[in-house]
Formats: C-alpha cells, structure tokens, sequence
C-alpha cells in the first residue's frame, strides 16, 4: 500500500515496521520519523489505526490468561537456543528443548506421511473423495 505521494520515509517501511512502532520496539528516532509520516499519510494512518485497535481488542480479550509455567519454560528454551546460534528443529513448537534438539545438524529433514497425499484436480474436475483407512 502507498499513497502515492513522496515521503521522507516510504509507506512500505512504515508498513513493515509497524507492529514494531506498535510495541515501542524501535529507536526513539525511527518512531519520530513514523509519527512524522503518520501526520502527512491518511493511509497508513488508518492502517496504524486498525492494527492499534486489533492489538488492544486482543489484549482486552485475550490478556487475562495465565501463562501455563511449563509452556513460559520451552518458549524461554527455544528463544535462549536461537539466541546461542543452535539450530531449533521446525516442528512441534511446544515440545522441550532435548540434547538431540541443542546438536541438531543442519541437514534437512524428510518428513514422512502416515497416508499417501492426494494429487490435486485439475481445473474443471471434482476432486476424488478422500479414502478412510
């Protein structure tokens, strides 16, 4: 999205930074250059807009819960992992930390389908009904 119109900061940065200008996660001189934008960008003003009520409508809905402790723990894990520059495996997100986790080669792995995938329809044709095991 853009407005068209010359700015000293481009729409697309500002868009893509966004959330960070949301959660106060940049340098006070960059969020000065996005307030300044804001002022003079009617369209990415009403972007900010909608991602700042979307942000607020979550936390009202959504900030009362209590994070369990054990998953607080394996979030806290993979970060301190990706930190360290240890590879962290793509899978369950949730699973803890093992020591096959921490020395994990940089190989890709393969993963393999309990039941055999489904080639897609061609356009113009019903696709076949899925067979139950």
């Amino acid at each position: 999205m853009s407005c068209g119109e010359p700015h000293e900061t481009d729409c697309s940065e500002v868009l893509e930074h966004l959330y960070e200008f949301l959660d106060s996660e940049m340098p006070e001189v960059d969020r000065t250059k996005f307030e300044h934008h804001f002022e003079e960008c009617s369209p990415c003003l009403e972007k900010y807009g909608l991602e700042q009520a979307v942000k607020k409508l979550v936390k009202r809905c959504c900030g009362h819960d209590e994070v369990p402790a054990d998953l607080r723990a394996k979030v806290m894990g993979r970060i301190e992992l990706i930190r360290s520059g240890q590879l962290v495996p793509e899978g369950d997100v949730t699973a803890a930390p093992t020591a096959s986790t921490k020395t994990a080669s940089a190989k890709p792995t393969t993963q393999t389908a309990s039941a055999p995938t489904a080639k897609p329809a061609k356009p113009g044709t019903t696709p076949p009904a899925p067979q139950e095991s």
